[in-house]
């Protein structure tokens, strides 16, 4: 008798703990709560910082949620797409990129998202004025960094204007070529180079480099920034609710924060 009543205790017991387990599992799934994911995005090296907001922004929304940042030239970073590198998003810094890979079918969709502007930095502590492009031929001006136009979407907006002003062939002896926009800071930073080409946005984040002179527009291809939403996503999902986030007010008001402005006008 004694046996019987333990073991119906035991399966009592037993009972009850698997009752509780079904009911922790029922609530879990009731609340929502999400398995943690982590987007890659490949990003053109010249949003780095307003990226980095824009990583701790999306995860304060979506602690579920986390961001890889992958940073490169926009070349480099196709190349890497193309060749079955891990991207869940590319943000490119010239349309090229992105219609190149749209051509393969790697791109779910894509929008021109941001606009920009290239300009000519010096030194910070250098005292130089320039009216025109052609000061550029002077000899106290001995190195000037430029992004390799093949891989860097800067470097080839340099090479259209200096095309345009008749100054590309005469410049060559004196250009360095660098592997992103960034490295063109860099190197101006550091004196390495007289001066370089980059973006507003770049030379509005350096403390030890200055503008002088914006380039016009009409020179050089519209410098346009587009997302893309990649087919190969592993969590296509919440690569498309990022893909729409950075189209928000709220991610765009953190991009004008840098120097950027909207590729929509608005």
């Amino acid at each position: 008798m004694k046996k019987q009543t333990i073991l119906g205790l035991l399966l009592t017991t037993a009972m009850i703990g698997l009752a509780g387990c079904s009911t922790g599992s029922d609530q879990e799934k009731a609340s929502g709560a999400a398995e943690p994911v982590t987007l890659i995005i490949s990003t053109a090296a010249s949003l780095q910082d307003a990226m980095e907001d824009i990583k701790l922004a999306y995860h304060e929304a979506h602690p579920e949620v986390e961001l890889t940042l992958n940073y490169g030239s926009s070349g480099t970073l196709q190349k890497q797409i193309e060749q079955g590198a891990p991207a869940d998003l590319f943000f490119s810094a010239g349309t090229s990129q992105v219609d190149a890979l749209t051509e393969q079918a790697l791109v779910e969709e894509s929008t021109p998202l941001l606009r920009n502007d290239l300009v000519l930095i010096v030194p910070a502590d250098r005292e130089l004025a320039a009216d025109d492009l052609t000061m550029l031929e002077s000899d106290e001006m001995k190195k000037i960094a430029v992004g390799q136009p093949e891989s860097v979407p800067a470097g080839k907006y340099a090479q259209e204007t200096l095309q345009n002003v008749k100054l590309w062939d005469k410049l060559q002896p004196k250009l360095v070529f660098t592997k992103d926009v960034r490295q063109v800071l860099t190197y101006v930073e550091s004196g390495n180079t007289d001066a370089g080409f980059v973006y507003r946005t770049d030379a509005l984040a350096s403390t030890k480099a200055k503008i002088v002179l914006q380039v016009k527009e009409e020179l050089h291809q519209p410098i346009e920034y587009p997302a893309a939403l990649l087919k190969d996503s592993d969590h296509m999902e919440e690569a498309k609710q990022l893909y729409d986030y950075l189209q928000s007010k709220e991610a765009l008001a953190i991009f004008e924060e840098y120097g950027f402005t909207s590729a929509s006008g608005n």
